[in-house]
């Protein structure tokens, strides 16, 4: 199974060669440091132009790993609540990237709703636009992707715990990669207050008060689904602390600062 690149063209360039210049640019020609290493980042996944400085910082924030688990929302409504690939390929201008078939099988094993799902990653952009990243950085990099369309808290910290399980029965370093950006078409001011609301939970590495603050406060982050059951599984690796690595606002880039898509960058380790 390849699945093709569905956005490219669209929220990056589709040419091999322009999108190789836009993610140097975007990560300023860094490569990721040797310590700290990385248990988890969250990295949002809008158009370049708009969240790419964002996204750009947080990779380059820690060290990466060889392996990782991308947990992103569905924002397609198709396919199943929990759906993996667990076999082939993803396809974006850069090439071909491996699913990790052992890593992705272990999580089905320890998520009883967890199915194996190709609609819901069909047209699905969230994930999909964090792969270039992880080529230009990490090269012959193996990962599992999960696209999660719940917001049910027991089945989101099921999720987690088998993901957590997943990666310490395979051993060596895998990195958890949540894809989410924050607020959406609100003005700027509300924006950075209701994310640094849901922020406030995700540096606290509680994926439960996320999961309440952001349905109590009504903040239209729509990865928090996927932010609770990573921020669980880094919990369970032992992960000690997260911190906010950038911020910022499609206003920004568009000048437009009332109605804005916000944009945060969370390195856990």
């Amino acid at each position: 199974m390849i699945r093709r690149a569905a956005v490219a063209g669209q929220f990056y360039p589709a040419n091999r060669e322009s999108l190789r210049d836009e993610l140097i640019a975007l990560t300023q020609g860094k490569s990721f440091p040797a310590e700290p290493r990385g248990i988890a980042l969250m990295v949002p996944h809008a158009g370049y132009m708009y969240s790419g400085r964002v996204a750009g910082e947080t990779y380059t924030s820690v060290r990466l790993a060889g392996r990782a688990v991308i947990l992103c929302p569905n924002h397609t409504g198709l396919g199943e609540a929990i759906a993996l690939n667990d076999e082939g390929f993803w396809e974006t201008p850069l090439g071909e990237i491996p699913i990790d078939e052992s890593l992705a099988r272990a999580v089905l094993s320890g998520c009883p709703e967890s199915r194996v799902d190709k609609a819901a990653h069909a047209r699905e952009h969230s994930l999909e636009v964090q792969l270039p990243f992880l080529q230009l950085l990490v090269p012959n990099m193996t990962f599992v992707p999960i696209c999660v369309g719940t917001q049910d808290l027991r089945t989101l910290l099921g999720l987690g715990r088998a993901v957590a399980g997943a990666v310490e029965r395979a051993g060596g370093d895998v990195l958890l990669i949540i894809s989410s950006d924050m607020s959406h078409y609100v003005p700027a001011p509300i924006a950075k207050r209701q994310d640094h609301q849901a922020i406030e939970r995700i540096v606290a590495l509680d994926p439960e008060g996320l999961h309440r603050v952001v349905l109590e406060e009504e903040i239209s982050m729509c990865g928090m689904a996927p932010a609770v059951a990573g921020l669980e599984a880094a919990r369970r690796l032992g992960a000690g602390e997260a911190r906010l690595v950038a911020y910022g606002h499609s206003g920004e880039t568009t000048g437009d600062l009332r109605s804005v898509v916000g944009y945060a960058g969370v390195a856990v380790t």
